[in-house]
């Protein structure tokens, strides 16, 4: 693939079944693309509801010794205080923004979509949900932790999702983004976001991916933050 940085396909979309009167927009992690996340939200699908699984850019690097894949942003390194690539991060947000703007213009109403991501894709995710000034029906944030964070509460000044409903969930045993990362996230959270909103979901033996269980909660949470409408 050519171009420029952010140069990348067209999202993959599942389809509402009927009139979509909501969407679910989920951003994948680092490496990865759209389609694999498509076919699970395919297997949890409200018929109303259109789901769309963009890939990230292909750029290279850091953490993986400057080879290229798909990433929203640069990543350093995986500990807390590790470096953070902040022009990155908040460049992909605008990116997701314009995104969500997409749809509203195609008629489905900002806070009829839910923003959610898994691992990288979760993180920038919650960064622009957190500020963004269009409000959302809900955030979904797996396996992930919150970019930036020491930019927060002041980053989210003038954020319309300070009451928005967060469902985060997080593996156990997970080997790249700790335990510790998501509760930490959490506890972030619950000083940016209205705290009763904040719903953290951990899974007994579960590494660095999803599973049934999980998968059934976010069908329950899009069920709820997307109800159908006449």
């Amino acid at each position: 693939m050519c171009g420029n940085n952010m140069s990348a396909p067209l999202p993959a979309i599942v389809p509402a079944v009927r009139k979509a009167t909501a969407a679910v927009i989920f951003l994948h992690g680092l490496g990865d693309t759209g389609h694999g996340w498509a076919e699970s939200m395919a297997s949890i699908r409200s018929p109303h509801v259109k789901y769309i699984c963009p890939h990230a850019p292909v750029m290279p690097v850091s953490l993986n010794m400057n080879m290229a894949m798909p990433s929203w942003f640069d990543i350093f390194g995986l500990s807390p205080d590790s470096h953070e690539d902040g022009a990155g991060i908040k460049q992909a947000a605008e990116n997701i923004k314009a995104l969500i703007d997409q749809e509203v213009r195609n008629g489905i109403p900002s806070d009829r979509i839910i923003l959610g991501g898994f691992s990288q894709g979760g993180a920038l995710s919650l960064y622009t949900a957190l500020t963004s000034t269009q409000k959302l029906a809900g955030i979904i944030a797996l396996s992930c932790w919150l970019p930036l964070r020491s930019s927060f509460p002041q980053a989210a000044v003038n954020s319309a999702n300070k009451d928005t409903s967060v469902l985060q969930c997080h593996g156990e045993s997970d080997p790249l983004v700790p335990l510790m990362f998501g509760s930490l996230t959490s506890q972030k959270l619950k000083t940016i976001i209205n705290p009763v909103n904040v719903n953290f979901k951990t899974y007994s033996g579960l590494t660095h991916s999803s599973c049934t269980q999980e998968m059934s909660d976010i069908k329950q949470f899009i069920e709820k933050q997307l109800p159908p409408v006449n």
